[in-house]
């Protein structure tokens, strides 16, 4: 086995070193753990960047690694294919991002910021890459433990309130998980996943109508995770009371429940019967739409840009809920385009809001929506000498055109990305070729996309009015390079996804596919040989000229 081979297990194993090298410092120089956890970090982008290049060109099954080697279901395995390379690939660049911005101030905050982002990297990457629902626990369980410590990082009344909802939440979400797991197995036999779509169409009847309450079980546990309505009301407060560099990295904490909604639902549903963890597909898609909903109303009302942040989420959540409830390659497809590039720019918005809301006191808000409603207008807008308007500083200058990027992208407006992904997945949806029943799911979710497009933008466009050309006297933003560039690095990439936009969808379609026909996933990870060894030679004996010991 050569060591292309175990670029599947670095992932893991880059950040849980890093992590628990700094550990040993115990906090005590802050420095050596910056510098650590900047090469673990860049590392990992360099990995994924290699695994999306050697996968991107495979069959749909991916290259499977056998822990401690022993075959499947034996075994634990981990599997690369497009879909969890792509995931790496995502949280990489996020936690490169993040990071940078945090290096600024933000990790001084705190005395365990650097271990605790290297260990929410490895929980996120060993989900992404685990072919076992026990191990999908275990990682859940490592992100979601380091993201309990970062969501109480930088302390505060609002951040310990709503980290403790978050806390109690997701504690609820783990034991959903531990049960339906534990219902699984004891009916199945197993918790490898590619084992699980071989052996449900042999389970009598009463076995069956425990692993389906299992399964419903394990579902609640992921759209937890995925923030669905109504069990995802946690989520804005919780991602508008973190620290910024933390809330940009939380946006891809609802994608891990997309995520294994994805990868169990497609998997469980190849069975002859058609058990799926995707409810059917009408419960999810009525359910995201839902979500939608929810997001839209929380984004009109929201009178703070980091709660309008929050609600964005959702809102992408529920978008990615809906087409995969929906169903399709083609908009499964448009769905993972839209992952990527949402999770991109609501990440940037988050990072956004810091710099721009730094000049600002916290009564600004409340005396710009006053004005607004009392239709009142600043004296100072027009004086005796006849000018009108106000100057508008560089650094103002710089934060606006950000800040329109973000919101073209969150709205679905072109030419970038966002409409890019929003198209694909409507042109999907109206497609000639579905039922009268499909129809009129279809177009559910077209006119609720465009809804939630449209109370976007109108949100988006009254919060940069009364951020940007509204007269009230603030203070300009002190604002860093090291600040500024992972923004533009998060946007820049959105405008490359623009640009390849034909290669990129590309690359989702043909996932999409290998996520429908998972044959070739299932087949990948049982025809997995253990690697070749040498056998084990015992040492020569010294012995005497007669054969007896020396």
């Amino acid at each position: 086995m050569n060591w292309l081979e175990h670029l599947t297990v670095a992932p893991i194993l880059i950040p849980l070193v890093a992590g628990g090298f700094m550990l040993l410092l115990d906090g005590r120089n802050r420095t050596v753990a910056a510098a650590i956890n900047v090469v673990a970090t860049l590392s990992l982008l360099v990995v994924a960047i290699m695994l999306v290049a050697l996968e991107g060109g495979q069959n749909a099954g991916g290259h499977v690694y056998l822990l401690g080697n022993w075959p499947a279901p034996f075994g634990i395995v981990l599997v690369a294919d497009r879909l969890s390379v792509l995931m790496l690939l995502v949280t990489a660049i996020l936690g490169s991002a993040t990071l940078l911005f945090a290096l600024a101030r933000w990790d001084k905050a705190g005395a365990f910021f650097h271990p605790l982002f290297q260990f929410l990297l490895m929980g996120l990457n060993g989900a992404f890459l685990t072919g076992d629902i026990f191990n999908l626990f275990v990682f859940f369980e490592v992100l979601l433990a380091a993201s309990y410590g970062l969501a109480l990082h930088g302390s505060g009344p609002a951040r310990v309130k709503a980290g403790l909802h978050y806390i109690a939440i997701n504690l609820v979400a783990a034991l959903l998980f531990l049960i339906g797991a534990s219902l699984i197995y004891g009916t199945a036999g197993t918790l490898n996943m590619a084992a699980l779509a071989t052996r449900i169409a042999g389970l009598p009847p009463d076995e069956r109508l425990l692993f389906e309450i299992g399964v419903a079980v394990l579902g609640v546990a992921f759209l937890v995770k995925s923030a669905m309505w109504p069990i995802g009301f946690w989520l804005p407060n919780t991602y508008a009371a973190a620290a910024p560099p933390i809330a940009a990295m939380f946006s891809i904490l609802t994608k891990v429940g997309i995520y294994a909604v994805l990868r169990l639902g497609f998997l469980v549903s190849s069975s002859e019967d058609d058990v799926s963890l995707l409810f059917g597909g009408n419960w999810l898609m009525v359910g995201g739409i839902a979500t939608i909903l929810f997001g839209m109303i929380g984004i009109m009302a929201s009178q703070e840009m980091a709660k309008l942040a929050g609600f964005s989420v959702l809102v992408s959540s529920g978008t990615l809920l809906a087409a995969i409830g929906y169903g399709g390659a083609a908009v499964t497809g448009g769905a993972l385009f839209y992952l990527v590039s949402s999770t991109f720019a609501i990440a940037a918005f988050f990072l956004l809001i810091e710099l721009v809301e730094r000049g600002r006191a916290p009564a600004d808000d409340v005396l710009a929506v006053t004005l607004e409603a009392y239709g009142l207008d600043d004296p100072d807008e027009a004086d005796d000498s006849g000018e009108v308007g106000i100057a508008i500083p560089a650094i103002m200058a710089i934060l606006g055109s950000a800040f329109i990027a973000c919101a073209v992208l969150l709205s679905g407006l072109p030419p970038l990305s966002g409409f890019v992904a929003k198209f694909a997945i409507l042109s999907a949806l109206v497609e000639p070729t579905r039922g009268p029943t499909e129809s009129w799911g279809a177009w559910a979710v077209f006119a609720t996309i465009l809804m939630s497009g449209l109370a976007t933008l109108i949100a988006m466009t009254r919060a940069g009015i009364r951020t940007f050309w509204a007269s009230i006297d603030r203070d300009l933003p002190h604002v860093r390079v090291v600040e500024l560039a992972p923004v533009a690095i998060l946007l820049i990439l959105c405008i490359m996804l623009t640009v390849q936009a034909g290669w990129a969808m590309r690359y989702m379609r043909m996932t999409a596919e290998g996520l429908a026909r998972p044959g070739a996933y299932i087949g990948a990870v049982f025809a997995a040989p253990p690697a070749q060894t040498e056998p084990f030679k015992a040492a020569p004996v010294a012995t005497t000229a007669d054969g007896g010991p020396p």
